[in-house]
């Protein structure tokens, strides 16, 4: 029972977490403001993307924590939620496009690593992080591609 109250925890944080940021950082006029590219996704989009993902984080991160709680790859998935949770904030609060591309880029690093080395612990666990992966990689694009124009 303790190891379902464990997964409760690890989706309150990181679910709670990401919601919670996206919140007190919405976009605004600022960023509707931006001269956007052609691939650019609607809004609504990012929403259901991100509490997918968040979950998927979550359940990924409690089963590396059920396995080595004290391992690499913990210590990893732990860098790569505050890159995460840093992100928001900077590119859409402090309005910097370049130094959220930075925190963007370091994000994805750990999210490869952290896939990198939670095969070796669970490999469920390091697979749960592709769709991630993908999004962020996406997202780092898209957040290139808004500094270049901008």
């Amino acid at each position: 029972m303790n190891r379902y109250i464990a997964l409760l925890g690890f989706i309150v944080v990181v679910l709670g977490g990401g919601l919670l940021i996206g919140y007190l950082t919405l976009p605004g006029e600022w960023y509707a403001g931006l001269a956007k590219p052609f691939f650019n996704p609607p809004n609504w989009i990012f929403g259901p993307v991100w509490s997918v993902l968040y979950l998927l984080i979550a359940v990924a991160g409690w089963r590396v924590w059920l396995r080595d709680p004290h391992g690499v790859a913990m210590r990893i998935w732990i860098a790569q939620l505050v890159l995460n949770f840093l992100w928001s904030p900077t590119f859409f609060g402090l309005q910097q496009m370049g130094l959220g591309l930075l925190v963007i880029l370091a994000l994805l690093v750990a999210i490869l690593g952290f896939m990198a080395t939670a095969a070796k612990v669970d490999r469920l666990a390091g697979w749960l992080f592709a769709p991630y992966a993908a999004w962020v990689a996406f997202a780092t694009l898209l957040n290139a591609s808004l500094w270049w124009l901008n």
